[in-house]
C-alpha cells in the first residue's frame, strides 16, 4: 500500500531536486519563479471552498502543501532550514499565540483573543529588533489591495479609529461617488488634463477603500463577494451567448439594447430557476457554499 504520510511528500520532492536525476523543470525553479504558483494556489483553495466543492478541496489543498514543501527543499540546499523548522516554527508561534489554551491566561471572547494576538505580535517584533511601534506594522505590502486595505481599517478600528457603524460609512461611500463623478467631469471636459487623471485615479482609490471598509462593518469577505460576483458575471455572460448562438447570432453582432435584453432573460430565468429550488427540501446552492456552511 502507497505511504500517504508527509515524509513521502518530502521524499518526492528531493527525487524531483536531484541535481543528477531530477526533472529539468524543478531543477531551474527557484524563491521568485515558484512564488506566483504558491500565490495561485492560495486562489484555488479559495474557489474550491467558494464552490463548496470538497473534493476539489482536498486536491487544492494538497497543491498547496506542495508548494510549501517545494520552498522548504529550496531553502534546505542552501542551508537555510528544511520542512521540519517549518513545522516546528508554526507549533511554537501557535502555542505562543494562545496563552489561553497552552498557558494560564484567560480570554473573555474572539474579539479579546485578537487583542492578544496583536499584542504578542508585537513582543515578538520588538524581541526580534524591529522598532515599528505602530498599531499597523507587520501588514504585508504584498497582500491583495483589498485585504491590506481591510488589514489597515481593522487595525485602525482596534485602537479607536473608526466610524461608528456601517449607516456613516454609506454617508462616506455617497461622498467619494460624487467626487469620484466631478473629477470623471473634469478628465472629460480636457483629456490631456493629467491633473485631472491624477486626481480622478486618486478618488477612485478613496472610492474603492470605502468599499473596503463597509464590506468589514459588514463582516463580509471582500476578496470572497468579489469572487463570487465574477462568478455571477461570467455564469451569467456565458448563458448570453448560449441564447444568442441557440438564436443564431453572435453577441458582437448585436445591437446594445438586444444584448441587455438578453441579460435580463438570463436574469429571470435564473431567479425562476431559485424559486424552484426553492420548494425542493433537497435543493443546496449548487452554485457555491460559504465556508461557514461547509463546517456545520
Amino acid at each position: 500500500m502507497p505511504n500517504h504520510d508527509i515524509q513521502a511528500l518530502i521524499d518526492l520532492m528531493a527525487r524531483l531536486r536531484d541535481p543528477d536525476r531530477g526533472c529539468p523543470w524543478d531543477l531551474a525553479q527557484d524563491f521568485s519563479t515558484i512564488a506566483p504558483y504558491t500565490v495561485e494556489e492560495a486562489y484555488e483553495v479559495a474557489d474550491a471552498i467558494d464552490r463548496g466543492d470538497l473534493a476539489d478541496l482536498r486536491g487544492e489543498l494538497g497543491d498547496l502543501l506542495f508548494q510549501v514543501v517545494f520552498h522548504a527543499r529550496m531553502a534546505e540546499e542552501q542551508g537555510a532550514f528544511d520542512f521540519g523548522d517549518v513545522v516546528a516554527g508554526i507549533v511554537d508561534k501557535m502555542v505562543r499565540r494562545h496563552p489561553h489554551i497552552f498557558a494560564a491566561a484567560s480570554a473573555g471572547d474572539a474579539d479579546a483573543v485578537l487583542r492578544n494576538w496583536d499584542a504578542i505580535k508585537r513582543e515578538e517584533r520588538a524581541a526580534a529588533g524591529d522598532g515599528d511601534t505602530s498599531a499597523l506594522a507587520g501588514i504585508a505590502r504584498g497582500l491583495p489591495e483589498w485585504q491590506r486595505a481591510v488589514k489597515l481599517q481593522a487595525r485602525a478600528a482596534r485602537v479607536g479609529f473608526d466610524w461608528p457603524g456601517p449607516d456613516t460609512v454609506i454617508d462616506k461611500l455617497h461622498e467619494e461617488i460624487d467626487e469620484v463623478r466631478a473629477e470623471f467631469a473634469a478628465v472629460a471636459a480636457d483629456p490631456t488634463d493629467a491633473g485631472a487623471q491624477a486626481r480622478l485615479e486618486a478618488e477612485l482609490g478613496d472610492l474603492l477603500f470605502v468599499a473596503a471598509n463597509l464590506a468589514r462593518h459588514a463582516r463580509v469577505d471582500v476578496g470572497a463577494a468579489l469572487r463570487r460576483a465574477n462568478h455571477k458575471f461570467e455564469r451569467r455572460f456565458r448563458a448570453m451567448e448560449a441564447r444568442a448562438g441557440s438564436a443564431g447570432m453572435r453577441l458582437q453582432d448585436m445591437p446594445l439594447d438586444a444584448q441587455e435584453d438578453c441579460w435580463r432573460q438570463v436574469k429571470r430565468a435564473e431567479a425562476d430557476a431559485a424559486g424552484a429550488d426553492a420548494h425542493d427540501p433537497g435543493a443546496d446552492d449548487r452554485a457555491g457554499t460559504p465556508l461557514r456552511d461547509l463546517s456545520t
